[in-house]
Protein backbone atom coordinates (compact mmCIF):
# COMPACT_ATOMS: atom_id res chain seq x y z
CA UNK A 1 0.00 0.00 0.00
CA UNK A 2 1.25 3.48 -0.88
CA UNK A 3 2.52 5.24 2.21
CA UNK A 4 1.63 8.93 2.37
CA UNK A 5 2.45 11.17 5.33
CA UNK A 6 0.84 14.54 5.91
CA UNK A 7 3.18 17.10 7.48
CA UNK A 8 0.65 19.92 7.69
CA UNK A 9 0.55 23.28 5.97
CA UNK A 10 0.16 21.84 2.48
CA UNK A 11 3.16 19.49 2.67
CA UNK A 12 3.09 15.70 2.25
CA UNK A 13 5.70 12.99 1.72
CA UNK A 14 5.36 9.90 -0.50
CA UNK A 15 7.48 6.78 -0.01
CA UNK A 16 8.86 5.92 -3.45
CA UNK A 17 10.85 2.64 -3.49
CA UNK A 18 14.47 2.33 -4.63
CA UNK A 19 14.97 -1.07 -6.30
CA UNK A 20 17.55 -3.38 -4.72
CA UNK A 21 18.88 -0.77 -2.32
CA UNK A 22 19.15 -1.01 1.49
CA UNK A 23 17.85 2.57 1.80
CA UNK A 24 14.49 1.19 0.74
CA UNK A 25 12.82 4.35 -0.50
CA UNK A 26 13.06 8.05 -1.27
CA UNK A 27 10.72 10.46 0.47
CA UNK A 28 9.30 12.58 -2.34
CA UNK A 29 7.72 15.70 -0.90
CA UNK A 30 4.65 17.38 -2.33
CA UNK A 31 4.32 21.10 -1.71
CA UNK A 32 1.05 22.85 -2.47
CA UNK A 33 1.41 26.25 -4.19
CA UNK A 34 -1.01 28.76 -5.68
CA UNK A 35 -0.11 27.52 -9.18
CA UNK A 36 -0.41 23.82 -8.38
CA UNK A 37 1.58 21.11 -6.60
CA UNK A 38 5.38 21.10 -6.74
CA UNK A 39 7.52 18.02 -6.07
CA UNK A 40 10.76 18.09 -4.12
CA UNK A 41 12.65 15.18 -5.77
CA UNK A 42 10.91 12.43 -7.74
CA UNK A 43 12.47 9.01 -7.04
CA UNK A 44 14.23 6.31 -9.05
CA UNK A 45 13.35 5.71 -12.72
CA UNK A 46 11.70 2.30 -12.33
CA UNK A 47 8.17 1.03 -13.12
CA UNK A 48 7.46 0.17 -9.49
CA UNK A 49 8.71 3.57 -8.34
CA UNK A 50 6.57 5.33 -10.93
CA UNK A 51 3.52 3.35 -9.83
CA UNK A 52 4.10 4.29 -6.19
CA UNK A 53 4.65 7.96 -7.05
CA UNK A 54 1.45 8.21 -9.10
CA UNK A 55 -0.51 6.16 -6.55
CA UNK A 56 0.68 8.43 -3.77
CA UNK A 57 -0.42 11.49 -5.70
CA UNK A 58 -3.75 9.78 -6.34
CA UNK A 59 -4.20 9.23 -2.61
CA UNK A 60 -3.96 13.02 -2.25
CA UNK A 61 -6.57 13.55 -4.95
CA UNK A 62 -3.93 14.62 -7.47
CA UNK A 63 -2.72 13.34 -10.83
CA UNK A 64 0.79 13.63 -12.19
CA UNK A 65 -0.61 15.83 -14.97
CA UNK A 66 -1.32 18.50 -12.33
CA UNK A 67 2.32 18.82 -11.20
CA UNK A 68 3.44 22.41 -11.75
CA UNK A 69 7.17 22.04 -11.06
CA UNK A 70 9.92 19.77 -9.78
CA UNK A 71 12.69 20.97 -7.45
CA UNK A 72 15.66 18.59 -7.26
CA UNK A 73 17.93 18.57 -4.20
CA UNK A 74 20.70 16.79 -6.15
CA UNK A 75 21.30 14.80 -9.31
CA UNK A 76 21.49 11.24 -7.90
CA UNK A 77 19.08 8.82 -9.62
CA UNK A 78 17.02 8.08 -6.48
CA UNK A 79 16.15 11.80 -6.44
CA UNK A 80 16.17 12.93 -10.07
CA UNK A 81 15.39 9.68 -11.88
CA UNK A 82 11.66 10.20 -12.56
CA UNK A 83 11.87 13.95 -13.20
CA UNK A 84 11.86 13.56 -16.97
CA UNK A 85 8.78 11.36 -16.97
CA UNK A 86 6.96 13.79 -14.67
CA UNK A 87 7.79 16.62 -17.10
CA UNK A 88 6.63 14.56 -20.09
CA UNK A 89 3.28 13.84 -18.43
CA UNK A 90 2.63 17.30 -17.01
CA UNK A 91 4.77 19.91 -18.74
CA UNK A 92 6.28 20.77 -15.34
CA UNK A 93 9.55 22.67 -15.12
CA UNK A 94 12.59 21.06 -13.43
CA UNK A 95 14.95 23.11 -11.26
CA UNK A 96 18.46 22.12 -10.10
CA UNK A 97 21.66 23.82 -8.95
CA UNK A 98 24.00 24.60 -11.87
CA UNK A 99 26.83 22.40 -10.56
CA UNK A 100 24.63 19.29 -10.59
CA UNK A 101 23.03 20.23 -13.91
CA UNK A 102 26.57 20.21 -15.32
CA UNK A 103 27.00 16.65 -14.02
CA UNK A 104 23.73 15.61 -15.71
CA UNK A 105 24.89 17.10 -19.01
CA UNK A 106 28.34 15.48 -18.83
CA UNK A 107 26.83 12.10 -18.05
CA UNK A 108 24.39 12.29 -20.96
CA UNK A 109 27.14 13.36 -23.36
CA UNK A 110 29.76 10.83 -22.19
CA UNK A 111 31.32 8.65 -24.87
CA UNK A 112 30.88 4.89 -24.44
CA UNK A 113 33.65 3.50 -22.26
CA UNK A 114 34.67 6.85 -20.78
CA UNK A 115 33.50 5.88 -17.31
CA UNK A 116 35.27 2.50 -17.39
CA UNK A 117 38.51 4.17 -18.51
CA UNK A 118 38.22 6.81 -15.79
CA UNK A 119 37.46 4.27 -13.05
CA UNK A 120 40.37 2.05 -14.14
CA UNK A 121 42.82 4.97 -14.07
CA UNK A 122 41.44 6.33 -10.80
CA UNK A 123 41.51 2.99 -8.99
CA UNK A 124 45.03 2.26 -10.20
CA UNK A 125 46.19 5.67 -8.97
CA UNK A 126 44.83 5.06 -5.45
CA UNK A 127 46.48 1.65 -5.15
CA UNK A 128 43.70 -0.80 -6.03
CA UNK A 129 45.09 -4.31 -6.62
CA UNK A 130 45.08 -5.68 -10.15
CA UNK A 131 42.44 -8.31 -9.29
CA UNK A 132 40.01 -5.48 -8.52
CA UNK A 133 40.79 -3.48 -11.65
CA UNK A 134 40.95 -6.48 -14.02
CA UNK A 135 37.16 -6.86 -14.47
CA UNK A 136 36.94 -3.22 -15.57
CA UNK A 137 39.75 -3.70 -18.12
CA UNK A 138 38.05 -6.86 -19.40
CA UNK A 139 34.68 -5.13 -19.73
CA UNK A 140 36.31 -2.29 -21.67
CA UNK A 141 38.16 -4.66 -23.99
CA UNK A 142 35.00 -6.69 -24.65
CA UNK A 143 32.94 -3.59 -25.32
CA UNK A 144 30.70 -4.18 -22.32
CA UNK A 145 30.18 -0.54 -21.46
CA UNK A 146 28.72 0.34 -18.11
CA UNK A 147 25.25 1.85 -18.27
CA UNK A 148 25.26 4.82 -15.92
CA UNK A 149 22.02 5.37 -14.01
CA UNK A 150 22.00 9.02 -15.10
CA UNK A 151 22.59 8.41 -18.80
CA UNK A 152 19.01 9.37 -19.69
CA UNK A 153 18.41 11.84 -16.87
CA UNK A 154 16.37 14.89 -17.80
CA UNK A 155 18.26 18.13 -18.29
CA UNK A 156 16.73 20.74 -15.93
CA UNK A 157 15.26 23.87 -17.46
CA UNK A 158 15.51 26.13 -14.39
CA UNK A 159 18.48 27.00 -12.20
CA UNK A 160 18.34 26.99 -8.41
CA UNK A 161 20.32 30.05 -7.27
CA UNK A 162 21.74 29.80 -3.71
CA UNK A 163 20.26 32.29 -1.29
CA UNK A 164 17.36 33.21 -3.55
CA UNK A 165 13.67 32.37 -3.24
CA UNK A 166 12.32 29.95 -5.82
CA UNK A 167 9.47 31.27 -7.97
CA UNK A 168 6.64 29.47 -6.16
CA UNK A 169 3.35 31.36 -5.94
CA UNK A 170 2.20 31.75 -2.36
CA UNK A 171 5.32 30.13 -0.86
CA UNK A 172 8.69 31.31 0.45
CA UNK A 173 11.13 28.52 -0.40
CA UNK A 174 14.77 29.62 -0.19
CA UNK A 175 17.67 27.64 -1.65
CA UNK A 176 20.64 26.88 0.61
CA UNK A 177 23.69 25.54 -1.26
CA UNK A 178 25.02 22.53 0.65
CA UNK A 179 27.78 20.84 -1.38
CA UNK A 180 29.43 17.72 -0.01
CA UNK A 181 27.26 14.77 -1.02
CA UNK A 182 27.27 16.22 -4.56
CA UNK A 183 28.75 19.51 -5.80
CA UNK A 184 25.33 21.07 -6.38
CA UNK A 185 23.30 19.66 -3.50
CA UNK A 186 20.78 22.12 -2.10
CA UNK A 187 18.57 22.20 0.97
CA UNK A 188 15.32 24.15 0.70
CA UNK A 189 14.19 26.36 3.56
CA UNK A 190 10.41 26.79 3.78
CA UNK A 191 10.22 30.16 5.50
CA UNK A 192 6.82 29.78 7.10
CA UNK A 193 5.56 29.28 10.62
CA UNK A 194 5.44 25.61 11.53
CA UNK A 195 1.83 24.35 11.18
CA UNK A 196 1.99 22.69 14.61
CA UNK A 197 3.46 25.80 16.20
CA UNK A 198 6.87 24.25 16.91
CA UNK A 199 9.51 26.84 17.79
CA UNK A 200 12.02 27.67 15.11
CA UNK A 201 12.34 29.25 11.70
CA UNK A 202 10.23 27.18 9.32
CA UNK A 203 11.02 23.77 7.88
CA UNK A 204 13.89 22.36 5.83
CA UNK A 205 13.74 19.95 2.89
CA UNK A 206 17.21 18.53 3.50
CA UNK A 207 17.64 15.98 0.68
CA UNK A 208 20.55 13.73 1.67
CA UNK A 209 22.52 16.46 3.42
CA UNK A 210 20.96 16.04 6.86
CA UNK A 211 19.43 12.66 7.73
CA UNK A 212 18.32 11.53 11.19
CA UNK A 213 20.32 8.31 11.42
CA UNK A 214 22.69 8.17 8.44
CA UNK A 215 25.86 10.02 7.54
CA UNK A 216 25.63 10.55 3.76
CA UNK A 217 28.37 9.32 1.48
CA UNK A 218 31.09 11.90 0.89
CA UNK A 219 33.04 10.90 -2.19
CA UNK A 220 34.90 12.80 -4.90
CA UNK A 221 33.51 15.33 -7.34
CA UNK A 222 35.89 15.63 -10.24
CA UNK A 223 35.09 14.18 -13.62
CA UNK A 224 37.28 12.52 -16.26
CA UNK A 225 39.93 14.93 -17.52
CA UNK A 226 39.43 17.43 -14.68
CA UNK A 227 42.73 18.44 -13.07
CA UNK A 228 41.39 20.40 -10.08
CA UNK A 229 41.24 18.43 -6.84
CA UNK A 230 38.12 19.10 -4.83
CA UNK A 231 37.64 18.96 -1.04
CA UNK A 232 34.13 17.46 -0.72
CA UNK A 233 34.43 16.65 2.98
CA UNK A 234 35.46 20.23 3.73
CA UNK A 235 32.52 21.42 1.64
CA UNK A 236 30.17 19.14 3.55
CA UNK A 237 31.36 20.21 7.00
CA UNK A 238 31.08 23.89 6.07
CA UNK A 239 27.59 23.26 4.68
CA UNK A 240 26.54 21.47 7.86
CA UNK A 241 27.49 24.47 9.96
CA UNK A 242 25.44 26.78 7.71
CA UNK A 243 22.39 24.56 8.13
CA UNK A 244 22.91 24.36 11.88
CA UNK A 245 22.68 28.15 12.13
CA UNK A 246 19.26 28.31 10.43
CA UNK A 247 17.40 27.23 13.56
CA UNK A 248 14.63 25.39 11.70
CA UNK A 249 11.71 23.87 13.58
CA UNK A 250 11.68 20.60 11.61
CA UNK A 251 13.73 18.75 9.01
CA UNK A 252 12.02 16.88 6.16
CA UNK A 253 14.76 14.63 4.72
CA UNK A 254 14.67 12.49 1.59
CA UNK A 255 15.21 9.24 3.53
CA UNK A 256 14.10 7.79 6.86
CA UNK A 257 11.73 10.23 8.66
CA UNK A 258 11.10 13.85 9.64
CA UNK A 259 12.78 15.10 12.80
CA UNK A 260 13.35 18.18 14.96
CA UNK A 261 16.61 19.47 16.52
CA UNK A 262 18.55 20.06 13.33
CA UNK A 263 21.32 21.76 15.32
CA UNK A 264 21.73 18.68 17.51
CA UNK A 265 22.01 16.41 14.48
CA UNK A 266 24.53 18.75 12.88
CA UNK A 267 26.61 18.59 16.06
CA UNK A 268 26.50 14.76 15.96
CA UNK A 269 27.66 14.65 12.34
CA UNK A 270 30.48 17.15 12.90
CA UNK A 271 31.66 15.08 15.87
CA UNK A 272 31.39 11.86 13.82
CA UNK A 273 33.63 13.16 11.06
CA UNK A 274 36.16 14.64 13.49
CA UNK A 275 36.32 11.28 15.26
CA UNK A 276 36.78 9.54 11.93
CA UNK A 277 39.55 11.91 10.84
CA UNK A 278 41.33 11.35 14.16
CA UNK A 279 41.05 7.59 13.68
CA UNK A 280 42.49 7.84 10.19
CA UNK A 281 45.51 9.71 11.53
CA UNK A 282 46.23 6.69 13.73
CA UNK A 283 46.04 4.42 10.70
CA UNK A 284 48.38 6.78 8.81
CA UNK A 285 51.16 6.37 11.37
CA UNK A 286 52.75 4.36 8.55
CA UNK A 287 52.36 5.35 4.86
CA UNK A 288 49.24 3.98 3.17
CA UNK A 289 47.55 4.37 -0.20
CA UNK A 290 43.87 5.41 -0.15
CA UNK A 291 42.98 1.81 -1.03
CA UNK A 292 44.99 0.42 1.90
CA UNK A 293 43.36 3.01 4.14
CA UNK A 294 39.87 1.98 2.98
CA UNK A 295 40.71 -1.66 3.76
CA UNK A 296 41.49 -0.69 7.36
CA UNK A 297 38.60 1.75 7.94
CA UNK A 298 35.46 0.76 9.81
CA UNK A 299 32.46 0.15 7.55
CA UNK A 300 29.03 -1.38 8.12
CA UNK A 301 30.50 -4.82 7.33
CA UNK A 302 33.98 -6.41 7.05
CA UNK A 303 36.00 -5.38 3.99
CA UNK A 304 35.98 -8.97 2.66
CA UNK A 305 32.16 -8.83 2.49
CA UNK A 306 31.91 -5.49 0.66
CA UNK A 307 30.94 -5.98 -3.03
CA UNK A 308 33.11 -4.77 -5.89
CA UNK A 309 31.09 -1.64 -6.69
CA UNK A 310 30.72 -0.68 -3.04
CA UNK A 311 34.50 -0.90 -2.60
CA UNK A 312 34.85 1.78 -5.28
CA UNK A 313 32.53 4.02 -3.23
CA UNK A 314 34.43 3.23 -0.02
CA UNK A 315 37.83 4.10 -1.45
CA UNK A 316 36.39 7.34 -2.85
CA UNK A 317 35.22 8.25 0.66
CA UNK A 318 38.63 7.30 2.10
CA UNK A 319 40.35 9.60 -0.39
CA UNK A 320 37.94 12.43 0.43
CA UNK A 321 38.92 12.13 4.09
CA UNK A 322 42.64 12.02 3.23
CA UNK A 323 42.30 15.17 1.16
CA UNK A 324 40.73 16.90 4.14
CA UNK A 325 43.60 15.83 6.40
CA UNK A 326 46.13 17.11 3.86
CA UNK A 327 44.32 20.44 3.56
CA UNK A 328 44.33 20.78 7.36
CA UNK A 329 48.06 20.05 7.47
CA UNK A 330 47.53 16.85 9.46
CA UNK A 331 48.76 14.47 6.73
CA UNK A 332 50.88 14.68 3.60
CA UNK A 333 51.73 12.72 0.47
CA UNK A 334 54.99 10.80 0.58
CA UNK A 335 57.20 12.15 -2.24
CA UNK A 336 58.12 9.72 -5.00
CA UNK A 337 55.52 7.05 -4.19
CA UNK A 338 53.51 5.46 -7.01
CA UNK A 339 50.72 4.82 -6.28
CA UNK A 340 50.87 7.74 -3.90
CA UNK A 341 50.89 7.01 -0.16
CA UNK A 342 49.99 9.35 2.67
CA UNK A 343 51.31 9.65 6.20
CA UNK A 344 50.27 11.59 9.30
CA UNK A 345 52.41 14.60 10.27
Amino acid sequence: MTQVTEHGGGVWSLRVPIPDNPLGHTLVHVLDTDRGPVLVDTGWDDPTSWHELTSGLGALGLSVQEIHGVVITHHHPDHHGLSGRVREESGAWIAMHAADTAVVRRTREAEPGTWLDYMTQKLTAVGAPEEHVAPLRAARAAGRMRTLPGLRSAVPDREIVPGELLDLAGRRLRAIWTPGHTPGHVCLHLEEQHPAGLPGHGRLFSGDHLLPGISPHIGLYENPGEAHETDPLGDYLDSLERIGRLGVAEVLPAHQYAFADAAGRVHELLAHHEERLTGLLSLLAAPLTPWQLAERMEWNRPWAEIPHGSRNIAVSEAEAHVRRLVKLGRAEAVPGTDPVTYVAV
